[in-house]
């Protein structure tokens, strides 16, 4: 099986192409030509599915010269569970990078936790969304353990029903915000949305 699909713009110009093996193997080309630069980017991708494991093995590089491994197993462990491996390399820097994934979700809760390794250490991110009825809550934070240090906290509450959304969020604990979202009718969809910052009097309003 293969896809292929040609885009061109005022300036650019845009190749996509996929194809699947008889194996199951997918390849994924993907390039780009600015007219006006003469600027051209592409990739390559390749992917391949063991489904019966639940494993995903892919492999990209990019025309900057970045080669990328992605390894991910789902539900395996337990149903809901996500695993994803994800590194990348580039030989004309020697800059590597890499980054655990992991993610889980039933029916109430949506839970995920990735660890970044860089040089100048590892930074984790965690993320949980939990719903009940019509009702939603959010909490997202970073940390980073090489200086004991919350570098970001996040919380949202949300509620929605069949034409109207409320949502309300703190960012660390400075920036506080509000959407308001009902559709009227079919033709008439109305949405209000506030947000200010402490410390600074200027009100963000749409």
């Amino acid at each position: 099986m293969t896809l292929f699909g040609l885009h061109i713009r005022f300036g650019l110009v845009k190749l996509d192409l996929k194809t699947k093996s008889t194996n199951g193997v997918e390849f994924k080309t993907c390039g780009s030509s600015n007219i006006d630069t003469g600027k051209v980017s592409a990739n390559l991708e390749t992917k391949y599915k063991w489904d019966e494991y639940g494993v995903t093995f892919t492999e990209k590089w990019s025309t900057d010269n970045t080669l990328g491994t992605e390894i991910s197993v789902e539900d395996q462990i337990t149903k809901g569970l996500k695993v994803k491996f994800d590194t990348s390399f580039s030989p004309n820097t020697g800059k590597k990078s890499g980054r655990v994934q992991t993610a889980y979700k039933c029916e109430y809760v949506n839970v995920g936790c990735d660890v970044d390794f860089d040089f100048s250490g590892p930074l984790v991110h965690a993320a949980a969304v939990l719903g009940y009825d019509s009702w939603l809550a959010g909490f997202q934070t970073s940390f980073d353990p090489a200086k004991s240090k919350t570098t970001r906290n996040n919380i949202a509450i949300g509620y929605r029903a069949r034409d109207f959304q409320l949502l309300t969020h703190v960012n660390d604990g400075s920036e506080f915000g509000g959407s308001v979202y009902q559709k009227l009718n079919d033709n008439l969809e109305t949405a209000v949305n506030l947000s200010w910052t402490v410390g600074n009097n200027n009100t963000r309003f749409g």
